[in-house]
């Protein structure tokens, strides 16, 4: 059964870095695009970046330049890093499959992890 568990946010200031994690269980991982969203208080979740099973990227122009999505097929594990970051990029992060993943026809999330930046 598919599960996703994000890590690595926190609090930081504006002009800093972070690294995001995900750690992904399930065979799906290696053969599929993947993605990170977030969503902000107040805001419906946005798309931020994917990575394909062949590692070419894609980002929103909101971070482009800014973050890097990269994958380690051997870990299953997606990671997101983010470089001068702004208070715009406050939000609750999560990875996922595009469409999401579904268990038992619902869409299934992680619990996502948490970045707040500080002005």
């Amino acid at each position: 059964q598919a599960h996703l568990v994000e890590s690595g946010g926190g609090l930081v200031q504006t002009g800093g870095s972070l690294r995001l994690s995900c750690a992904v269980s399930g065979d799906f991982f290696k053969s599929n695009s993947m993605n990170w969203y977030r969503q902000a208080p107040g805001k419906q979740r946005e798309w931020v970046a994917t990575v394909s099973e062949i590692e070419t990227t894609s980002y929103a122009s909101s971070v482009k330049g800014r973050f890097f999505i990269t994958r380690d097929n051997p870990k299953n594990t997606l990671y997101l890093h983010m470089f001068s970051l702004q208070p715009e990029d406050s939000a609750v992060y999560y990875c996922n499959t595009n469409p999401p993943l579904t268990i038992n026809g619902l869409p299934y999330w992680g619990k996502g992890t948490l970045v707040t930046v500080s002005s």
